[in-house]
């Protein structure tokens, strides 16, 4: 064979390797890809579609009808099944909608695949409000929206959430930490509201104003994180303490026992610790959960969750902000972010109230 003829036949090979060397590095590349893509935690919802038996895509006729235990509105479709529930006094609407999936796999294998979409009205409900032109106005506007509602908005604070900035610059939302380590560097402080997470000074509607502390900065604690979400991110009135202004006090225990909203389940039994509820049925997602958790703080209620409603193994969870986890969660770290069984969280479970 001449030398001209081999050294076209070593250029074929050498190209011909190349090639399969390019096409091994591009798979290799796109495996790597899907391997960290996989270890990387969820972060915010995932849009799925399970065909629920409850739909929001009911053309049909609806009907209006009352119920009791607690005084509330329910819309119905063609089929009977319910499309939204408001209660009196609470602005609080639970609409249903397109079926998302909500889940933290860094600190738990729990998830909730829910078609509720959790919204505040601009006024309390009462009975006949579905007749008024605020309502229809509303409605109209956010039935089948898929604007970021209230459990859209919590999970935008959990571990590896993306952080999210205003027009100003200033972050409002990414992953939270509960607080800072005290001296004993084991505790972490709590009393970390919206503001200190913003690191920004804050003036409420009563004129006062509210100075962040810099080593706070990105942190809220329990109740903290339910003014994050329900106040400064969906508008409920704050109040600036527990007893200044109006609107959802500053801490669990005043949250717990101010009369915003609707009370779902009252405290019960003799004081310091009272008695977990016998009846959670009557609980609706959305609803604010309240604990009894600690000796020290006397009848006080300790801790603070926002209800997700039943996860995938048939449990009633929850997502709050907590020191086991530093930040808001879902998991299971402490304890299971769940309100039935005997586990920690379902033994000191006491109260619920629906803004």
């Amino acid at each position: 064979m001449s030398a001209k003829k081999n050294s076209k036949k070593r250029l074929v090979i050498h190209a011909a390797t190349v090639i399969a060397l390019l096409g091994t590095s591009a798979f290799l590349t796109v495996e790597l890809r899907k391997e960290e893509s996989a270890k990387a935690p969820a972060v915010q919802k995932v849009t799925d579609d399970p065909q629920l038996e409850n739909s929001a895509q009911d053309t049909g006729e609806r009907t209006w009808e009352r119920l009791k235990n607690p005084e509330r509105t329910v819309l119905r479709g063609s089929k009977g099944q319910v499309l939204a529930t408001f209660t009196d006094g609470a602005r609080t609407a639970t609409l249903k909608g397109p079926s998302r999936t909500f889940a933290e796999p860094a600190n738990t294998t729990s998830r909730v695949v829910t078609e509720d979409w959790v919204r505040l009205m601009p006024e309390p409900w009462r009975k006949g409000a579905e007749k008024e032109k605020w309502f229809k106005d509303w409605f109209q506007e956010f039935f089948n929206s898929e604007e970021d509602d209230v459990f859209a908005i919590a999970f935008q604070y959990i571990q590896g959430a993306p952080v999210k900035k205003d027009d100003e610059g200033i972050p409002y939302a990414g992953d939270a930490v509960f607080g800072p380590f005290k001296a004993d560097g084991v505790d972490r402080l709590e009393q970390n509201d919206f503001f200190d997470y913003l690191g920004i000074p804050y003036t409420f509607r009563n004129g006062s104003i509210m100075q962040p502390r810099k080593e706070r900065y990105r942190a809220l604690d329990c109740s903290g994180f339910m003014r994050m979400v329900w106040g400064y991110r969906a508008r409920y009135p704050l109040r600036a303490t527990n007893t200044l202004g109006d609107g959802l006090p500053r801490t669990a225990d005043g949250m717990a026992r101010s009369n915003v909203g609707t009370d779902i389940i009252k405290l019960q039994g003799p004081s310091p610790w009272y008695t977990r509820p016998t009846n959670i049925d009557v609980l609706q997602p959305g609803d604010l959960l309240f604990f009894k958790m600690d000796h020290r703080t006397g009848n006080h209620m300790d801790h603070v969750a926002l209800y997700l409603g039943v996860d995938t193994d048939g449990h009633r969870a929850f997502i709050s902000s907590r020191k086991e986890v530093n930040g808001p969660t879902m998991g299971d770290k402490g304890g299971a972010s769940r309100i039935d069984g005997n586990g920690f969280y379902a033994k000191l479970f006491r109260s619920a109230k629906r803004l």
